[in-house]
């Protein structure tokens, strides 16, 4: 079975040297839990996501701030995300950061991955949960949204055109905080940043390919040491890579060298199944294809593999309660 999900202990580190500008104390937030501070130093801990979810609690209350979130997205440094943050900064253009991101995001996490989907002139870059982030959901994915834009933005050089979308209602706070009002959109079918295809060719102010190679052969290592930790989304990019059709379960095993009983099994001990995964990755295309207004709704569901307009009405349905044309209209 996999691991109960943890977030890296640089994470909480970064936290707490945060909320010292509030004038609050380390000790404050772990006095009583399972965590050291001295252990956050090492890049090889993990802090269980209820361990996460209680000392993020205890720092909103303490710092009396519940825009926390936002001063940890507008803070985030890429040396937390440890030799991923690396070669993502060293990547050519944001094409290659994001597709190193999204192969080795299981390095940081298992919690969440991230997915990259492009339909015509238009990309998303998808926040899949993999976990129960409960107490943690709102707080994780505001602050990772708002951390992925601005370093966006800082490893570019330049303003980043998009929209960002979460799957939860506003917090109350963000009405005062009219940038990122302005930024996200708020109770969407699915967490993502919406944005221009053609950013993906823009390149990195701190690009350096040989940089870029040792850090990918170090993220490689450190992927093939967590057992299976990324098949899921392994699987997620053997669907989306074709671009062709939708690919069979035999096919995306074969891809990933295992029998199509094995990829059951081990998707099974993740708590997924690839119909799951499936649905995911057409649910995603649909809202992406939806956004051009030059396609007709039967053009999409045929896309996707659907035969019959109606049963890819059914499926949005289902993915979003509710349908195609509605969701197209909003």
């Amino acid at each position: 079975m996999s691991e109960p999900p943890a977030l890296p202990g640089a994470y909480v580190r970064d936290l707490v040297e945060l909320t010292a500008r509030w004038n609050v104390r380390a000790d404050q937030l772990v006095e009583g839990l399972p965590v050291a501070l001295d252990a956050l130093r090492d890049p090889a801990t993990r802090v269980p996501v209820a361990v996460c979810a209680e000392i993020i609690e205890r720092a909103v209350r303490l710092t009396g701030e519940p825009a926390l979130a936002l001063y940890v997205g507008w803070q985030m440094r890429l040396s937390s995300h440890g030799f991923l943050g690396f070669a993502a900064m060293t990547a050519s253009t944001v094409r290659e950061a994001i597709d190193l991101a999204v192969r080795f995001a299981a390095t940081r996490t298992t919690a969440v991955s991230l997915d990259l989907y492009v339909e015509g002139d238009t990309a998303s870059l998808v926040i899949e949960e993999h976990a129960e982030l409960d107490r943690l959901r709102e707080f994780a994915l505001l602050g990772l949204i708002v951390g992925l834009w601005q370093l966006g933005q800082a490893l570019t050089g330049r303003r980043l055109e998009g929209v960002a979308e979460c799957a939860f209602a506003a917090p109350a706070y963000i009405a005062r905080v009219p940038f990122v009002a302005g930024l996200v959109r708020f109770g969407a079918p699915t967490t993502r940043l919406v944005f221009p295809a053609a950013l993906l060719d823009t390149p990195l102010v701190t690009a350096d390919p040989v940089a870029t190679q040792l850090a990918r052969a170090q993220c490689e290592r450190e992927l093939a040491a967590i057992v299976d930790a990324g098949l899921p989304g392994r699987v997620r990019a053997a669907i989306v890579a074709r671009d062709d059709g939708i690919p069979a379960l035999p096919e995306v095993a074969r891809a990933l060298a295992l029998s199509t009983r094995t990829l059951k099994r081990k998707l099974a001990d993740h708590g997924t199944t690839f119909s799951a995964i499936l649905d995911d990755v057409r649910r995603q295309r649909a809202l992406l294809l939806l956004d051009n207004r030059d396609l007709g709704i039967a053009e999409i569901a045929a896309r996707l593999g659907y035969t019959e307009t109606p049963n890819f009405t059914r499926a949005f349905r289902k993915w979003t309660g509710t349908t195609p044309a509605a969701y197209r209209a909003r």
